[in-house]
This record gives C-alpha cells, sequence and structure tokens, in this order.
C-alpha cells in the first residue's frame, strides 16, 4: 500500500438534475453514500459544507466522457463543477473518468433488489461510491492518486 495518501476523499458524481456525494474513511478502506445535493445555485456550497464536516482534503468529481474517450456534454458541466468547487473550497480537485459508474450503480441497485424508479433518489449517491472506490482501489494499486488534478487546483502535500 506504499504511496497511498491517509485522509478523507469526496467522491462527486455530476447530474444534470442531481450532485451524488460519496466519501470515504481516511484509510480508504471503502468508499460510503452521504447525500444527493439537487443542481441549484446552493450545491457548490453545500457540497464545499460536507467537504467541511468530513474534513476531506481532496475531491475528486466524476468526468463523464464517451466510451470512446471523448468528451460529451456532460463534460463540460463536470468542469465547470469541479472548478467552482477549487475556488469554493480551496481543496485539490480530481477529474475521475467515470464513464461505467453510473452503468455499474444501476446494476448493483439491480441486484439488490431495487427497481430503477425506487432508485432515482439514490442512483448519484451509489455512481459517486462506485467513482470514488474505484480512484481509491487505483491509488492503492499503484501509489498514484487516479485521474487528473485539474489545471490551478494545487496537490496537497
Amino acid at each position: 500500500m506504499s504511496g497511498f495518501r491517509r485522509g478523507v476523499r469526496l467522491g462527486i458524481d455530476v447530474g444534470k438534475a442531481r450532485v451524488g456525494v460519496a466519501r470515504c474513511d481516511p484509510d480508504g478502506l471503502l468508499a460510503v453514500p452521504v447525500e444527493t445535493v439537487p443542481r441549484s445555485e446552493a450545491s457548490v456550497a453545500r457540497i464545499a459544507a460536507l467537504a467541511s464536516e468530513y474534513e476531506a482534503f481532496e475531491l475528486l468529481v466524476g468526468l463523464p466522457v464517451s466510451l470512446s474517450g471523448g468528451d460529451t456534454a456532460s463534460t463540460a458541466d463536470a468542469r465547470d463543477v469541479a472548478a467552482d468547487l477549487a475556488a469554493a473550497t480551496g481543496l485539490p480537485v480530481r477529474l475521475v473518468d467515470e464513464r461505467l459508474s453510473t452503468v455499474s450503480a444501476h446494476a448493483a441497485l439491480r441486484d439488490a433488489g431495487r427497481s430503477q424508479r425506487s432508485s432515482r433518489r439514490i442512483i448519484d449517491q451509489v455512481a459517486a461510491v462506485v467513482l470514488l472506490q474505484q480512484a481509491i482501489d487505483v491509488e492503492k494499486g499503484t501509489g498514484t492518486p487516479a485521474g487528473a488534478l485539474l489545471s490551478g487546483s494545487q496537490e496537497n502535500p
């Protein structure tokens, strides 16, 4: 586990209507759902408050790219939210490929016997858990943080 940076991280899944937020414990053993934040003028402030409450040292924002790796309509939106979060929190923000996190989240909920309709309120949180857990696993496996540091965002020492 050499190279794993200890501390709480928040995983953020940006959607058009809602933002899913997850967190991990300081040792990165498990990512858990935190909250679904409605998209509004207040969403960045709410996520910043959660980052402060959980004493996160880093934010991981899911970057929705196409299966071929290109930008989608949602990619610019996620980058904008990431930049707003970096400005609001002063924390490093990493953009993490979330190509399959929502698909994985739907599959996990379906396997748990939840219908798509009953899952609507929590799907964003579950997607945030999936992307955060994948990022933790990548860092533990490689010793290198997952994703790309948002330009202008400062890495924690």
